[in-house]
Order: structure tokens, then sequence, then C-alpha cells
């Protein structure tokens, strides 16, 4: 086994969900095949415009021959394993690359080293038990060498499936894509220490299968939040805020959503709620 690099965009040709499988072509399947049982970090190209660089981090559960396209595969992503960076990992780190063993850099689909792997996790996960701060949702400009350890044991990786430490990365990259607004309300409130209000709340629950990923995010108040898990409030595809009919004081409750009557999500594709996990919160959650 080995960790792995999964190079993927937006728009692509390739039939990728990253939170659930990736599509590559036959050339790279003995590739793939070593990293089964592993993890891998998705990349965006360097070439593409503001490319976010290193944006997550899953493990392979398995490869299978894709069903639509012949001569090509799925990795499938292990479930509730894909965990999005926050920050977003640059390609260059003080003028030097993240990843350093670049024989394979063009190379959609490539192998990386403990040392390299270490260092994006260092990076995108930050180890940090606080909740961020005003001013602390912004990307890091610059990461300092010594922070970041070069050699990774086995052990570490289990911070990856430990509940606490997802629960804590969620948080900071959907408040970050966010930035740290409520999409109901569209309120900022902060504290007198400047610690922000808003929650991450899953769309559909991990619970229930749903991934900690930004798709499935929403940043809500507290109040949002209890009612959004509820079921007394919902999106639709489109984003508009429906009050369920079950609400006893439906009058406050729309007077507390934000004037578009839609849900304030972030300008990037990439992190908007995903129709398919909007549908499920309708289908399994909302009091209709």
């Amino acid at each position: 086994m080995t960790f792995g690099v999964f190079m993927h965009r937006d728009g692509s040709t390739y039939d990728d969900i990253p939170e659930s499988h990736y599509q590559f072509p036959k050339s790279y399947l003995s590739r793939a095949e070593r990293m089964v049982g592993d993890w891998i970090v998705y990349r965006e190209p360097v070439k593409l415009p503001q490319s976010k660089g290193f944006f997550a981090v899953a493990k392979v559960e398995r490869i299978v021959p894709d069903p639509d396209v012949a001569d090509r595969y799925r990795a499938l992503i292990e479930p509730g394993s894909y965990l999005p960076f926050s920050p977003t990992v640059p390609h260059k780190v003080d003028g030097q690359p993240v990843e350093r063993d670049l024989a394979n850099a063009q190379a959609a689909v490539r192998p990386l080293s403990n040392s390299d792997f270490a260092r994006i996790i260092a990076l995108g996960l930050p180890e940090d038990d606080t909740l961020p701060r005003v001013g602390e949702i912004e990307p890091l400009d610059r990461v300092r060498e010594g922070q970041v350890p070069f050699e990774i044991e086995r052990p570490i990786v289990q911070s990856l499936v430990n509940r606490p430490f997802r629960d804590r990365a969620f948080r900071r990259a959907v408040l970050h894509a966010y930035d740290g607004r409520c999409a109901v309300t569209g309120w900022k409130l902060v504290n007198g220490g400047g610690r922000l209000e808003a929650e991450a709340a899953h769309i559909r629950p991990v619970e229930h299968g749903g991934p900690d990923s930004v798709r499935n995010g929403l940043a809500l108040s507290g109040t949002a939040h209890w009612m959004f898990d509820r079921g007394l409030i919902g999106l639709a595809d489109d984003l508009k805020i429906i009050v369920s009919r079950q609400v006893n004081d439906p009058a406050s409750v729309t007077a507390m959503v934000n004037p578009s009557g839609k849900a304030l999500v972030p300008k990037r594709e990439s992190a908007r709620p995903h129709p398919a996990f909007l549908g499920w919160h309708r289908a399994h959650c909302f009091k209709h």
C-alpha cells in the first residue's frame, strides 16, 4: 500500500465526485491498485486559473471497472473518509514545492512519499483544538518549514478517522467557505473574544452516510442550525429557503431569513451545497 495523489478539476470530462469516487483511464490502473486501503490527497492542476492546490484527503476503498465507460475505472472512496483541507494547500510554500518528489508530476494518478503526505496533511489539517475566531478563517499565506513534520508514522494517520479531529476540520472548512456568515440569516455574529457564533451543519448527517464535505455543509447560526436539523427549515435546489408548515411561529422565522429569501452560499461552485444532499434533507428531515 502507498499514499497517492489524484488530480481533479471541476468540469473535467471525467466523472469524478471526490467524496465518493474518482474516474481514471486503464493506463493508471496498476498505480491506483497500490493505493487501495490507503490514503490519497486531491490536487487541482497547477495551470488551472486560481488553482486551490491540494484540497482534500480521502481513503481508497477499492477499484472497480467503470459501469458507464469502457477502459475506465473508478477508485471508490471509503464512506466517511473524505475530509477537506482548510486552508487548502498551495502548490508552493516559500517558493518550494509542497510535493517534493516530482518524478511523476504530470500524472493524474501518482504515488506520494510519506514525507510529502505528512507535509500536506500538516498544512491542510492543522492540529488545533480551538475553534476559528474572526481573522482566523482567512487562507494562510505562508507556513514556515519548521512547522511541518517530514516523516509520518502510521499511528498518526489514525487522526484522520478520529471524530473530534474531523469535526474540528469540518467546521474550519465550512466557516472558511462561508466567511463565518450564517447562510440563512446572513448574520456574522461574534462574541467579545472574537469567537464566531456560526456553526457548521451537515446537510446529510454523518450517521446517515453524509460526508465531511463542504458541499454537505452549511454555516448556520445556533437557532437556524436547530431548526434545520429538526426539519423546520430546508433548502430547495435553487437554494430558496423553505419554512415548514409545522413551525408554530412562521412570521418570526420568516423575519429571520435574509432579505434575498435564498441561502447565502460561497461563490465557488465546488463549495456550494450539492443538490443530492439537499434532496436527501428534504426527503428525510424536512417536515412537509
